[in-house]
């Protein structure tokens, strides 16, 4: 039986973006003997384009411009000589106070070919076409690699004390993100600033590597190994939730924030727009995992797919029962469900680069460091100065509030 989703609640009103100028005909593209032009990109190209592709993060899907309801969304694509899409991103624009000029926000994207030696070519006919829509400054989060430290590598350097990533030597230099991170600052370009992105600059991921379950099991530390067991003697049950079930994950999520003493920040209303929007764009793209025993909800979570990647985006826990370890149970399930799929890579989303066993932020890393995954820096956030007076206004604004 199908279910249907609710219909969506009326949009909230935002301002209208400026209108480009001659909008019917692309904006030529800025540097010399460039080939690519960017434009307006309806929505069933933007799809085919991510779709093609199949390494876009969700974040850069139309559907996500559905769920930041507030912002202004406009989907662009980068187009050859012969109209050919070869590049899209989803955009969202926010109006600074008082004035008629707007931030762009491009997150996890643009979803450009980053292995192009001149990233000019892409970056000067995406700057034009946000200079005609009045923006005074652009934020992007190239989705690349910069540093990688192996569970185990980060496990030694907790024992010697060294407190934070930035002191470990990583295992990996991603030379595509580290030569990315040079060309932008030439052009221009600069990194948001520690603490200031708004997306995970350092996340946890678990690498499959072509290897079968059993030996993507057996690479679990001890703790984990126990924890799924003890999980199955007492017999956690893990199903797939629905939409009706976002209420019951919302009041855990209160309860683990209350517990960790964090605050995401996100209401009820907010998930259940991820969910609608994210399923009617492609069904399944969004699922909840839910974790009960003795027919009381225990723990809850969201995985989210696109293409060939997927995400473990939010982890949701009550106080009582966690002896039967029913988040572990969870992410056994779930870890499972996309091996089967054939996925490479299981990305257990944003973690702290603080090592210190005394604090706090350690907590999250130190759990999922039980999978022997490894810990990844992203090439972070970068901000153009389209307009220069602006941005710096900006951004002493930002520093005061």
């Amino acid at each position: 039986m199908v279910t249907l989703l609710p219909a969506p609640p009326a949009r909230a009103a935002v301002p209208a973006l400026p209108v480009v100028p001659d909008a019917g005909v692309l904006p030529p593209a800025g540097s010399a003997g460039s080939a690519l032009r960017v434009g307006p990109l309806p929505q069933d190209a933007h799809l085919a384009h991510l779709d093609a592709r199949g390494d876009a993060g969700f974040l850069q899907y139309p559907s996500w411009a559905v769920v930041k309801d507030t912002w202004r969304s406009e989907g662009i694509g980068w187009y050859d000589t012969n109209g050919v899409v070869v590049g899209s991103a989803l955009v969202l624009y926010r109006k600074m106070p008082k004035v008629p000029y707007w931030f762009a926000y491009l997150p996890e994207g643009p979803v450009i070919d980053w292995t192009d030696p001149k990233p000019e070519r892409w970056l000067t006919p995406l700057l034009e076409h946000l200079r005609a829509r009045h923006v005074f400054t652009v934020r992007m989060g190239p989705p690349l690699a910069h540093r990688r430290w192996r569970a185990q590598t980060v496990k030694d350097a907790v024992r010697h004390g060294l407190k934070h990533l930035d002191r470990v030597t990583p295992d990996e230099i991603d030379p595509l993100g580290a030569t990315v991170a040079l060309r932008l600052g030439d052009l221009g370009w600069r990194a948001s600033g520690d603490g200031a992105d708004a997306q995970p600059r350092y996340t946890f991921e678990l690498p499959f590597e072509g290897r079968p379950l059993d030996q993507v099991k057996a690479g679990f530390n001890q703790e984990w190994k126990r924890a799924i067991s003890k999980a199955d003697k007492a017999g956690v049950d893990i199903s797939v939730g629905g939409y009706e079930d976002l209420p019951a994950f919302f009041e855990l999520l209160q309860v683990t924030e209350r517990r960790n003493g964090f605050r995401l920040g996100r209401e009820l209303p907010y998930y259940q727009r991820q969910f609608r929007a994210l399923n009617t764009e492609s069904a399944g793209r969004m699922k909840l995992y839910l974790a009960r025993f003795e027919d009381r909800l225990l723990a809850a979570h969201t995985l989210i797919s696109s293409g060939s990647r997927v995400w473990y985006q939010t982890g949701a826990s009550t106080d009582h029962g966690r002896g039967v370890r029913p988040s572990h149970a969870l992410q056994w399930r779930m870890i499972r469900d996309v091996h089967e799929r054939g996925v490479p890579v299981y990305d257990m989303r944003g973690v702290s680069p603080v090592i210190d066993p005394d604090d706090r932020l350690f907590g999250v890393l130190r759990w999922k460091l039980g999978t022997n995954g490894r810990v990844v820096e992203n090439l972070g956030e970068w901000e153009y100065p389209v307009m220069p007076a602006l941005h710096k206004a900006f951004r002493a604004y930002l520093s005061i509030r």
